[in-house]
């Protein structure tokens, strides 16, 4: 049998959880603590539990329309223990980046809002909106109030050759009213009119776990996520071993589907299996079948089945996932077990 997870073993000899042995917790917001304004299930306990047990919990956000200050209120009005010092965000990678490309000091173009302002002027640089004030570079984040002015003003300024850095260029953003198109819209539009690209703070690049990493002194961390373009993807970039959270964006039609980069080490139904004890999953030599817990799934032809239901359907779509990844097979030309993804 090939084993797809490490398999990892406790003194008492029962499988870990994937908590065991993490000294920092990051989380991703968005469909991992809250959706929309509520608290995810489970996700406030889960995380509290955490930070009770010793372990430094930190929250990860690409968001660069709000400052650090706000994401800890917003956070703690669910109940967490959260600070400012606690959340890591893509203005704050994105500024960190900055200060490698330009001296101390200089004026930097900022296209969007308080989230982003906030940072550049924290970090001793001055402000302007004005590509005649000649910045030396341009930062660029997203705020609902960035119009046709802002972009057309950094298209000027970056016509002089001067860096470029944007927080994060996620497509879309979800909002109250549904899915809403993200800063990776606006830095496009940018983009088709200077004809270059930017430096990247936010995931996925690993700037953003960089400088998480080096605010809490991670050694071992463990980064939770519920989107695989951009969570885990930056995980793996970084080194980190991921969970995939089935609360949020992507379930398990793309988990079924996702290429070797974005493929995370654990996949949860809810954040209380964080402290669970996390199945051994075995691929067989054949790579026709594997087994998670009491499920087992098979390929016959060119069907992906459930040859053991086992007990419940998480362990059916870890089983389903490390077989397809361990083959090679690509899911399109599979006629696919309505049961393990509905």
């Amino acid at each position: 049998m090939v084993a797809l997870f490490t398999k990892k073993v406790s003194d008492g000899g029962l499988l870990a959880a994937p908590i065991d042995g993490v000294d920092v917790l990051l989380a991703d917001l968005d469909g991992v603590v809250y959706k929309g304004k509520g608290a995810i299930d489970h996700a406030v306990g889960a995380l509290s539990r955490a930070a009770g047990s010793g372990i430094r919990v930190g929250y990860i956000t690409n968001n660069a329309s709000r400052t650090d200050a706000q994401v800890a209120e917003h956070l703690s009005s669910f109940g967490l223990s959260v600070g400012a010092a606690d959340v890591v965000t893509s203005p704050q990678a994105a500024v960190r980046l900055l200060s490698g490309l330009v001296p101390a000091g200089s004026t930097i173009l900022v296209v969007g809002g308080i989230g982003l302002t906030s940072e550049v002027e924290r970090a001793g640089f001055s402000v302007t909106r004005q590509a005649d004030d000649l910045p030396a570079a341009v930062i660029q984040g997203f705020s609902p109030d960035v119009g046709w002015k802002d972009l057309a003003q950094a298209s000027f300024a970056l016509h002089r050759g001067i860096p470029w850095v944007a927080t994060n260029t996620d497509w879309t953003i979800p909002v109250e009213g549904g899915i809403a198109p993200g800063n990776g819209t606006l830095v496009s539009a940018v983009h088709t009119a200077v004809g270059i690209l930017p430096v990247v703070g936010g995931k996925p690049e690993k700037a953003i776990f960089d400088a998480a990493v080096a605010r809490f002194g991670a050694e071992n961390p463990l980064f939770i996520g519920d989107r695989l373009d951009t969570d885990i993807i930056g995980a793996n970039r970084a080194g980190m071993r991921s969970v995939q959270v089935l609360t949020g964006i992507d379930g398990p039609k793309q988990l079924l589907a996702a290429d070797k980069d974005s493929r995370p080490t654990f996949i949860l139904d809810d954040l209380r299996g964080l402290f669970e004890p996390y199945p051994d999953v075995q691929v067989a030599d054949d790579l026709l079948s594997a087994t998670a817990g009491k499920a087992v799934v098979r390929l016959r032809g060119n069907s992906l089945e459930v040859a053991k239901a086992g007990d419940s359907g998480v362990n059916r779509l870890r089983a389903a996932c490390s077989l397809l990844w361990a083959s090679g097979r690509p899911i399109y030309g599979l006629v696919v077990a309505p049961e393990l993804y509905s």
